[in-house]
């Protein structure tokens, strides 16, 4: 895993920054009850999403959690005094307290489904009765557009997949959390180019061919002679389910 200390600096400008994360504030608020009153941000990073949240809704108070001490300096500039560094798998708030909570791009860095568990049953214990959980699924698979790129990174073994839809359902469901809807939203800036994708897997984000391994030489040679270097290709898309807690 990327250390996001170390990543909070450029994070938001490798990752498509204000029209990413408008898209994403949207498609999250538009499965959130109106009379929603309290919500949690869970692993807010830099805060650039959460601000769009207690921005888009004046009666909405929004309190972030990050464990990256970096990433929460940066989410307490844009929220002062709203921002919590904490470790979602023990989050430090009374049982019941949001209306809703919200995990964008966090299952999927966990290590396996106890973890994963644990996020989700601590989302599930910080709701209110009738409050809505939040959450991105199978977000790896939204980077494969099809693309070249796609093409040369498929020689790169795949690492366990954590954040899968029904898994996710099925482990909402063991915390009281039913389905109650999703949404797709488009990662502005965030498709790839040829020199990106090398960019990328020069500084480990490919975890499972870190630098200097002979197959991550190998992928790097294959990028280099794809064409239209500078040229980004689609973007990704990224899909967010909604569960309610009974």
């Amino acid at each position: 895993m990327l250390d996001y200390d170390e990543e909070a600096q450029r994070y938001d400008a490798l990752r498509g920054g204000e029209p990413r994360a408008a898209a994403a504030a949207e498609a999250v608020l538009g499965l959130i009850p109106d009379q929603a009153r309290e919500l949690c941000d869970i692993a807010c990073g830099t805060g650039l999403v959460t601000r769009r949240f207690a921005a888009a809704r004046p009666g909405l108070r929004v309190t972030g959690v990050d464990l990256a001490a970096a990433m929460t300096r940066m989410a307490a500039s844009r929220l002062p005094g709203r921002v919590v560094r904490a470790d979602s798998r023990r989050l430090p708030f009374a049982g019941a307290r949001f209306d809703a909570v919200v995990s964008v791009w966090l299952l999927h860095l966990l290590s396996g489904p106890q973890e994963v568990g644990a996020v989700i049953a601590e989302c599930a214990r910080v709701l209110r009765p009738g409050g809505v959980y939040v959450t991105t699924v199978d977000k790896g698979a939204a980077h494969n557009v099809g693309s070249d790129i796609d093409a040369v990174l498929a020689a790169r073994p795949r690492s366990p997949v954590h954040d899968a839809a029904a898994d996710v359902e099925a482990c909402a469901a063991r915390h009281g959390l039913v389905a109650a809807g999703q949404a797709r939203f488009r990662g502005h800036g965030q498709g790839r180019s040829p020199r990106r994708a090398l960019a990328d897997l020069r500084r480990g984000w490919f975890v499972t061919v870190p630098p200097g391994d002979p197959l991550a030489e190998h992928i790097a040679a294959r990028l280099a002679d794809l064409p239209d270097q500078d040229r980004p290709r689609p973007d990704p898309v990224f899909t967010l389910r909604a569960f309610r807690k009974v």
